[in-house]
C-alpha cells in the first residue's frame, strides 16, 4: 500500500525488451536503500525490484501492466515519480493508494494560476472511473484532490512544492498519465450496481 506522497524522482537509464516484458533500470537517490523483492510505485504503478545497486534499481513490467499504464511510452531519460510502500506505523499523509493503475488519461489543459497550476485530464468513461469534487485521485502516483469533475474529465490544482518535486512540471497538454481512482469510490460504485 502507498499514500501518494512522492518520495523521490527517478530517471530511466536503460530499457530492455524481453519477450512481452520490459525491464526498466531507474537511477534515483533512494535506489541504494532498496532491496530485491521490494515493492515501489513508479508513476503510481506498483513494481517489484528485481536488481539494485547504490545508484539504480531495475523493475520488470509484464504485458498486463503495459496494457493498462503508460510504461510502454517511457523513454531513456524519462523522469519518474517514486514512492516506497507505507510502513504500518507511518502517517497516512495522502490517501490509500494500491499502486494498481486503473487506466491512463490525457492532459487536455495546463494553466498557470498566479503561482499554482491547474491541470485538466480526460479519461475513458467506465463504471469504476469515478471522481467527485474534493475527493481523492492518484495521478502518476501523486495523491491529489479533485477540483471539479464530469463523467470523463477532472481537474486538480498543483501547489509549487508538488510542481517542483514531482514530474508534473514535465506534463504538458497531450501528455499521458496513469490514474488510480479512489478505492472507496470504486467499492461504492460496485455496490451501487448490485441493486
Amino acid at each position: 500500500m502507498f499514500t501518494g506522497i512522492i518520495e523521490a524522482l527517478g530517471r530511466v537509464e536503460r530499457i530492455e525488451h524481453d519477450g512481452g516484458n520490459i525491464h526498466f533500470t531507474i537511477k534515483s537517490s533512494i535506489s541504494g536503500e532498496l532491496k530485491i523483492d521490494q515493492s515501489i510505485a513508479h508513476n503510481g504503478v506498483c513494481l517489484t525490484v528485481v536488481a539494485c545497486n547504490q545508484q539504480s534499481h531495475t523493475v520488470t513490467a509484464i504485458q498486463e501492466t503495459l496494457n493498462k499504464t503508460d510504461l510502454g511510452q517511457w523513454l531513456e531519460g524519462s523522469t519518474i515519480n517514486l514512492e516506497r510502500c507505507v510502513r504500518v506505523n507511518d502517517r497516512l499523509d495522502g490517501h490509500v493508494v494500491q499502486g494498481h493503475v486503473d487506466t491512463t488519461a490525457r492532459c487536455i489543459s495546463k494553466k498557470e494560476e498566479n503561482g499554482s497550476w491547474r491541470f485538466t485530464f480526460e479519461h475513458p468513461i467506465g463504471q469504476h472511473f469515478v471522481t467527485v469534487e474534493k475527493g481523492s485521485i492518484t495521478v502518476n502516483g501523486t495523491s491529489l484532490t479533485v477540483v471539479d469533475s464530469t463523467d470523463s474529465t477532472f481537474s486538480v490544482a498543483i501547489i509549487p512544492y508538488t510542481y517542483e518535486h514531482t514530474n508534473f512540471r514535465e506534463i504538458q497538454t497531450g501528455s499521458t498519465v496513469n490514474l488510480e481512482f479512489d478505492i472507496i469510490g470504486k467499492y461504492v460504485a460496485k455496490l451501487m450496481k448490485r441493486d
